[in-house]
């Protein structure tokens, strides 16, 4: 099968996935393997929350939604708060609404007293020069952005602080690289595991985070694959 590629700053080769692709990688990661979703994911915040801390300037606004991408966002949090970096998240639902591992990474936050509230009206207040982190949607986008996350995004992309955004920019599909609607555009992204195929034209820095997947998933799969991560837990990425 053809796909897409991206290099890192040194040269190497980095196989580009589409969604579907990422879904099997996901499954066989978690089914077959046995590396679990919680694992993978505090990687994934503790990487994120690197990023956060190399652009921001003051306070962070987590915009998290339900799923993996809202629990890496939540797993940031906790990072954040553990340097006692100012940050507070705002969800797209009620707190009692979230399920699986977004909800386990927001009962830490609960006991750690970090703030969680939701609501767009939440993002009302936000200063300026404050870093937000986009962890509203994850790769598996399909259509138009639906309410209230159109909401969301839009006061997102009228703030004046850079985003960070996990995986793939919310509002963007992870396969064409198509806006779906209402799309963040931010600053940086943080891919996770391999690149998608649609981020290929995507604005602003990329970089590709390990989260321990191991070489036998892409084996497993056929997808093409040499660690290209070295002594380093990530690599900024060009098309």
């Amino acid at each position: 099968m053809s796909r897409n590629s991206f290099r890192t700053s040194t040269g190497r080769s980095v196989t580009a996935v589409t969604a579907d692709e990422m879904r099997d990688v996901d499954h066989v990661t978690v089914e077959d393997v046995g590396l679990q979703l919680l694992q993978m994911m505090e990687n994934a915040g503790r990487i994120l929350a690197w990023h956060v801390r190399d652009v921001r300037e003051v306070d962070v606004v987590i915009v998290a939604g339900n799923g993996g991408n809202g629990g890496g966002g939540l797993t940031c949090a906790r990072h954040l708060a553990n340097r006692d970096i100012p940050v507070r998240v705002i969800l797209d639902r009620l707190s009692e609404e979230l399920s699986g591992a977004a909800a386990h990474q927001y009962h830490i936050l609960d006991e750690m007293g970090v703030s969680v509230t939701s609501g767009v009206e939440s993002l009302a207040d936000v200063a300026e020069r404050t870093t937000i982190v986009d962890a509203l949607i994850g790769y598996g986008l399909s259509g138009d952005v639906r309410p209230p996350a159109d909401a969301y995004i839009d006061r997102m992309n009228g703030l004046s602080g850079p985003t960070v955004s996990l995986d793939v920019p919310s509002g963007i599909d992870a396969t064409s690289g198509e806006p779906l609607d209402e799309s963040v555009s931010p600053a940086r992204t943080v891919t996770l595991a391999l690149p998608k195929t649609g981020l290929d034209a995507l604005a602003g820095k990329l970089y590709l985070a390990d989260i321990s997947i191991p070489r036998t998933v892409y084996e497993r799969l056929d997808i093409e694959y040499e660690p290209p991560f070295g002594d380093d837990d990530w690599v900024r990425l060009e098309p």
